[in-house]
């Protein structure tokens, strides 16, 4: 990590939707005292830095500015949201392929600049972008993270307590393996005060069917499309996951979180990116941990790191 006595500096690489509202996240949250904005587009940066800095009178006191490369060094962490949006009658590999692409010019200079950092990646496909990220940059596995499913768990947990009439954050319940079509809920191990969800429904009065969990689940995958159909995007609730991986680290929180990482030798799988629940500290990924899965949840992830795994093949 960088010196204990510099300033807690986060670099913010992409100046779009995701990245602009995970900076105004951060700057009203107070853990960084330095914030760095990168962008292709300098203007845009240093557009959004003026707006920032004239939010720091109602906020906390934090150094915002609209910086290069270099001004990712000492960085505690670099946030990476930068990447190519899907054109119209683009197949998603075209897309996998730029993005590829764009990393393969930020990645090495990240690294170049901040070999000591955690690099936190959120363009997608993200998990085969931190992939590519862990082989671009050079640094320790445990020092690059992808959002992974943090934001699919979160709404997962958000149905799930509208189903049960319960707060969210009540509900224990995590996506595992892709962030996208193939990604996998661990129903087998999802509880409500310690509770199976079909052991609370009966206790609470709740129905509980299949059917219905079968929905809640395609309501989950697919919140996005439903989303980006209706505001063009979607960037608050990624932003807030962003955030709160990053308070993981900033604060040592020893912080279970469904985040994408390296994956070596879990479940027959191996040389892959995709989400478990991970412990996150300041080190970056603490611990990925192996659960007791059924069988048809390993199966499913074991497809989920196959379709990864031919995505990455794809672009070489």
């Amino acid at each position: 990590m960088p010196e204990s006595n510099a300033p807690v500096r986060v670099a913010v690489v992409g100046m779009g939707n995701v990245g602009a509202t995970f900076a105004y996240a951060l700057l009203l949250s107070g853990y960084a005292a330095e914030i760095v904005l990168i962008d292709v587009n300098r203007a845009k940066a240093e557009g959004e830095a003026m707006d920032l800095n004239h939010t720091e009178p109602f906020a906390h006191a934090t150094r915002i500015w609209a910086g290069d490369y270099a001004d990712c060094a000492n960085a505690a962490v670099t946030v990476v949201t930068a990447g190519a949006a899907q054109r119209p009658g683009e197949t998603r590999l075209d897309l996998v392929k730029r993005n590829a692409a764009i990393f393969g010019q930020i990645i090495p200079e990240i690294a170049e600049h901040c070999p000591n950092g955690i690099l936190l990646i959120a363009t997608n496909p993200v998990d085969v972008l931190t992939y590519l990220s862990l082989k671009l940059s050079g640094l320790p596995p445990e020092r690059v993270i992808g959002s992974g499913t943090i934001l699919d768990t979160a709404r997962f947990r958000h149905l799930l307590s509208e189903h049960f009439g319960v707060d969210p954050r009540s509900v224990h319940a995590h996506i595992i393996g892709e962030h996208g079509d193939s990604e996998v809920p661990a129903w087998s191990l999802a509880n409500i005060a310690g509770m199976r969800l079909p052991e609370f429904a009966k206790a609470s009065g709740v129905p509980y069917d299949d059917e219905k969990m079968d929905e809640i689940f395609r309501q989950t995958r697919d919140a996005a499309y439903a989303i980006i159909e209706r505001k063009g995007a979607t960037f608050y609730a990624v932003a807030a996951g962003l955030l709160r991986i990053v308070e993981a680290i900033l604060r040592d929180e020893h912080t279970i979180l469904s985040v994408s990482s390296s994956i070596t030798c879990a479940y027959g799988i191996s040389d892959v990116c995709l989400s478990l629940p991970t412990i996150v500290s300041r080190k970056g990924v603490e611990r990925v941990l192996h659960l007791e899965l059924s069988p048809s949840e390993q199966a499913g992830l074991r497809h989920s790191a196959e379709v990864l795994k031919r995505t990455i093949a794809s672009i070489g």
